[in-house]
């Protein structure tokens, strides 16, 4: 499983038809911007996503990772 999830989707996991919690393993790489201050401490004043891995999507209620999939998402009635 790589990359993110497309708008208009979301997941599902297919063995026990969990839609809302999920336990989820990534790698993110970013460049920061840190700002100390006179004490020592410090802020991040900015964060630059640089890559981004989904390593894995575990279904929380079952603990399948091999039955998550990806489906439409319901979209509101007007």
């Amino acid at each position: 499983m790589t990359g993110s999830i497309p708008d208009g989707q979301r997941w599902r996991c297919s063995g026990c038809g969990n839609l809302t919690r999920f336990d989820v393993t990534r790698t993110r790489r970013t460049t920061e911007f840190w700002h100390f201050d006179l004490g020592g401490d410090h802020r991040v004043e900015d964060t630059e996503l640089r890559a981004e891995a989904l390593e894995s999507v575990t279904c929380r209620w079952c603990g399948r990772s091999d039955a998550i999939e990806l489906v439409p998402r319901h979209q509101p009635a007007p």
